[in-house]
């Protein structure tokens, strides 16, 4: 079940119709196939559910639910924005505020009454979506939007989020952002923090990483010894050749992706002339860093620090700044 559909079950309380398999992508016929493998069982005429599914009452649940009374109640000028369309667009929420529904509309009385925040714009455009009944502004202007509203890291985990789904490019993002009424600068700040992580785990690490000066890691993968087998563990490292370290995090909330089967074999590109994979640096120290540990950035960047020196006194590498003040 791809996350769109998961939305549309958790609005109607684990279930989803017809109409809704359809409007996430779903072929008739591939319903068919689904609910014919008993992957999907029939609740009703033309209502299913996922086989043995358990729909968790979370607060993610719970403020889709929500949104989805609200934008019911009003009238059809009135749409999901901010984070509340984020959460419709199946966009993580991580760290952002639900306790209020945050809707725009072209008249009414702005400001915050009985836990939904009304927001004033005449007109409501551009970037309107109506998704299966649902009225919503798009996956680009919900991220811009709470860019220019909510703490950098939740927005910058918002908008690595929707770039990885390919819902948005940044060309889409910098478009949204100059089309905003307010918070243009604030918005532009955390797009320039975008970090292309694949987790919001990644994406909070590597924003510690940014915020307090530590170096970028590189992008290329872990090396690997040429004894060991590759450890699938790699996809939760980050590996910074200079200082000979790898971090290793928890993988925690990975972002969807639809995968498509390669067409052709892409080749996968060799050293350099003249070099060979025994010139490249091996790791010589290791820092783990734990999901929980994630909420206290300087925790993070302290431990890091810490193991860099450890490996500079291991290898008898110093790096100097040039800039830095004779003593």
């Amino acid at each position: 079940m791809n996350p769109q559909l998961a939305v549309m079950a958790s609005i109607r309380g684990g279930v989803f119709t017809r109409a809704d398999a359809r409007a996430c992508g779903y072929a008739d016929a591939e319903i068919d196939s689904l609910l014919d493998a008993g992957r999907w069982r029939r609740i009703r005429r033309g209502t299913y559910a996922a086989h043995r599914s358990l729909m968790l009452v979370t607060q993610e649940v719970l403020y889709l639910r929500r949104v989805y009374r609200v934008l019911r109640a009003s009238g059809p000028s009135v749409f999901a924005s901010h984070q509340s369309a984020a959460a419709l667009h199946a966009l993580p929420v991580w760290g952002l505020d639900l306790t209020r529904v945050h809707v725009t509309a072209p008249d009414g009385r702005s400001g915050r009454v009985r836990g939904v925040h009304r927001h004033i714009r005449d007109p409501v455009g551009p970037g309107l979506q109506l998704w299966n009944t649902l009225r919503m502004v798009s996956p680009a202007r919900a991220v811009v939007e709470v860019a220019a509203n909510a703490p950098p890291a939740p927005a910058v985990v918002l908008a690595d989020a929707a770039l990885y789904a390919g819902m948005v490019d940044r060309r889409a993002l910098n478009r949204a952002a100059g089309q905003l009424d307010y918070g243009k600068k604030r918005a532009l700040k955390v797009l320039d923090q975008l970090t292309g992580a694949s987790s919001i785990a990644e994406s909070r690490l590597r924003f510690i990483l940014a915020t307090t000066g530590l170096p970028t890691p590189s992008e290329t993968p872990v090396p690997e010894p040429d004894h060991e087998e590759p450890d699938d563990s790699a996809a939760g490292a980050l590996w910074f050749p200079d200082e000979r370290t790898v971090v290793e995090f928890e993988p925690r909330f990975p972002f969807w992706c639809e995968q498509s089967e390669p067409t052709t074999d892409v080749p996968v590109p060799g050293p350099p002339h003249g070099s060979s994979l025994a010139d490249d640096p091996q790791p010589v120290e290791r820092c783990w860093i734990p999901w929980a540990d994630l909420d206290n950035p300087q925790t993070v960047a302290d431990r890091i620090r810490t193991t860099f020196t450890r490996a500079a006194r291991r290898t008898g590498i110093r790096h100097f700044t040039p800039t830095r003040a004779r003593m």
